[in-house]
């Protein structure tokens, strides 16, 4: 097409107004999303990713590799899939492998029940928006196992796509109301920042309860009720969730401390989102507390983040509220279906007497023994390091050590606009390669520094990395001491 001088001058003017008036910027755009902060890949990731692209151009670092650290990525840090689940999702991803001897007859099994329940025996098909039925039933199957026989039903399970789908959605139903009746979450400090960053994109309020760091980040009652009480003020609290394991503390809560949480959420006439099991309680709470209770395929012994697979139980809706959410979940169409059949898996595996149980069992183990020595490890190192301090990590995959930042490094954090343990990490980062996450990305007690790291590197790795870490540590204090 041949164009006139005169189009082609209007062209260019209708191009030079389109550059200049941009009808999203940052003072139209939704200032709910502008205020939204994940510190996980937050500005410390993305100095992280320059470096990388320094490195690769030749420029000289005092390092050869960043080491990615800051989020629990376990294939990326080189642990292995477990096989028995990729068999599966390869069967029914493929079906024609349904044919090959080179595939065990329990996991064909288990990918011939699962494309059943698909549309046109096909993962590519649109599945019902709480998921698979048949998944849904072996969920349930699974839960039932886990809490000695107490039955579960399926049409309280609903597949999602990871954990953090299913928070997000039952976050979605429970804000309502404005100004002082606004709904109130309470979360625990520190916190996994999906937590504050749905909150916020919601506009919520954040209510923060602390875990006491000096007792292995317990959680105390009367820390909820301070809490609580003191909300009620400027909100109208009705969440709480817990983190157990804890993400990023690596606490588990015990018995006691979740019978407390239950009786506190029953007393307040609270909505508890969290993993803990109300059925040893008694009926007054089993039948009473409306909970949402979370798992996925990307944690445990798994480690299969990129499926995006999970699901959550709900419990004690209101019959049109169970209406509403699915509603909800339908607008999203389904999970990722593949993540599904991935879930499936978790929730039945092989079992004693089947072809695949050794194999599976023993993978299973070692990635358990793996991580507990890694743990041990850490919590080891770090306590010999002059001025660090970590509790016992107990769960999760992370590790959260208390730091100690002397008041010329605190000044000159104030200095680059940075808070003090954002500096000492962009500082580790800077001069060492290693990416890990400050601790005041999760939230901490006023004037205590931590920085969140993960264990999964590979044993050998992961003892260089703290070596590391630990001569860094005493040359930052030494040089603001």
């Amino acid at each position: 097409m041949r164009w006139s001088s005169a189009a082609k001058a209007s062209a260019v003017k209708i191009n030079e107004k389109a550059s200049r008036e941009k009808i999203l910027t940052l003072e139209s755009m939704n200032p709910l999303v502008k205020a939204l902060e994940y510190a996980v890949r937050g500005p410390i990731v993305h100095k992280a990713g320059e470096i990388e692209k320094e490195l690769r151009k030749g420029i000289k670092k005092p390092f050869t590799e960043v080491i990615k650290a800051n989020i629990g990525d376990a294939h990326a840090m080189g642990q292995r899939p477990i096989t028995f689940l990729r068999q599966v999702v390869a069967l029914c991803t493929y079906p024609n492998l349904l044919d090959s001897p080179s595939f065990p007859e329990d996991a064909k099994k288990r990918a011939r029940r699962i494309l059943q329940g698909c549309g046109g025996n096909s993962l590519g098909s649109y599945t019902a928006s709480p998921g698979i039925n048949c998944i849904r039933e072996d969920v349930a199957s699974y839960i039932e196992r886990r809490d000695g026989g107490v039955p579960a039903d399926p049409d309280n399970i609903y597949l999602t796509t990871g954990a953090s789908d299913g928070i997000t959605t039952i976050l979605k139903i429970l804000v309502s109301g404005g100004g002082k009746s606004r709904t109130g979450v309470m979360i625990p400090i520190p916190q996994y920042p999906l937590y504050s960053a749905a909150i916020s994109d919601l506009d919520a309020i954040q209510v923060n309860y602390y875990l006491d760091e000096e007792n292995c980040w317990a959680l105390d009652v009367n820390e909820l009720r301070r809490s609580l009480k003191e909300a009620k003020a400027y909100c109208n609290p009705k969440v709480l969730c817990i983190i157990n394991p804890g993400n990023p503390t690596g606490q588990v809560q015990n018995r006691k401390s979740a019978e407390d949480v239950i009786h506190f959420a029953w007393e307040e006439k609270l909505f508890l989102l969290a993993d803990e099991i109300l059925y040893e309680m008694g009926p007054e709470y089993y039948n009473n507390v409306e909970l949402a209770s979370f798992h996925s395929t990307s944690k445990g012994y798994m480690g299969e983040c990129g499926y995006r697979g999970g699901y959550m139980e709900v419990l004690n809706l209101h019959p049109e509220i169970k209406g509403q959410l699915v509603k909800l979940l339908s607008v999203r169409l389904c999970p990722p279906v593949s993540g599904q059949a991935a879930m499936d898996v978790v929730v039945n595996p092989p079992i004693p007497g089947e072809e695949s149980y050794s194999q599976f069992i023993k993978e299973k183990e070692s990635v358990l023994n793996n991580l507990a020595k890694k743990a041990k490890l850490t919590e080891d190192m770090f306590n010999k390091i002059p001025g660090m301090h970590c509790n016992p990590l107990q769960g999760a995959m992370y590790a959260f050590p208390r730091i100690f930042i002397p008041s010329k490094a605190i000044e000159e954090a104030k200095i680059h606009k940075m808070a003090p343990d954002m500096f000492y990490c962009m500082k580790l980062l800077e001069e060492t390669g290693i990416c890990v996450v400050p601790g005041s990305g999760f939230g901490q007690r006023e004037g205590s520094y931590h920085f969140r790291m993960t264990i999964l590197p590979p044993a050998e790795k992961l003892k260089i990395l703290l070596e590391k870490m630990k001569d860094f540590h005493i040359k930052f204090l030494e040089k603001y001491a």
